[in-house]
């Protein structure tokens, strides 16, 4: 009994040893440059795309729309090239933030299961990654809204 309770402690010492072995460590402040950096340009191309179609006369709502197709449209298909995976891999949340990211999240579980079909691969796992973002999103700026309007009802706002 004993001899087991001392096998056990030196296998868990062994097993917290290669776990510190195998564990990747980050750095932070590397990491928060990184996506900066990639968030600034994909910001800043988004602003050249704003600034080209006010040029061509398009008011600002349109220039925006055109702006937002664009962006989509390019992470889309760096997405299907698998060129987007390794800026996410680089800049982190600098990538996945702006609509790029959102747009990746739609587009790689598309491409991911469409071996499976059109409607039990890609109609059922597209929204597997974005489906949350979703719904999540919708049910805060509800909550939000409930939590302005008695705000507003009470006079706090």
């Amino acid at each position: 009994m004993e001899e087991t309770k001392q096998e056990k402690e030196q296998q868990q010492k062994e097993y917290e040893k290669y776990v510190k072995e195998v564990t990747p460590t980050h750095n932070l402040g590397l990491q928060m440059i990184k996506a900066f950096v990639t968030g600034g340009i994909i910001c800043c191309i988004g602003q050249f795309i704003l600034n080209y179609a006010a040029n061509m006369g398009l008011d600002k709502q349109t220039a925006g729309s055109w702006c937002s197709l664009i962006l989509v449209l390019v992470s889309v298909i760096l997405t299907g090239f698998n060129i987007y995976p390794k800026i996410v891999k680089w800049g982190g949340a600098g990538a996945l933030v702006p609509i790029t990211g959102f747009a990746n999240g739609v587009a790689a579980p598309a491409i991911e299961y469409k071996t499976e079909g059109q409607v039990f691969g890609i109609g059922c796992k597209i929204f597997t990654i974005a489906g949350p973002v979703i719904l999540y999103g919708i049910f805060a700026s509800w909550l939000l809204g409930v939590v302005y309007w008695v705000g507003k009802m009470v006079g706090v706002f």
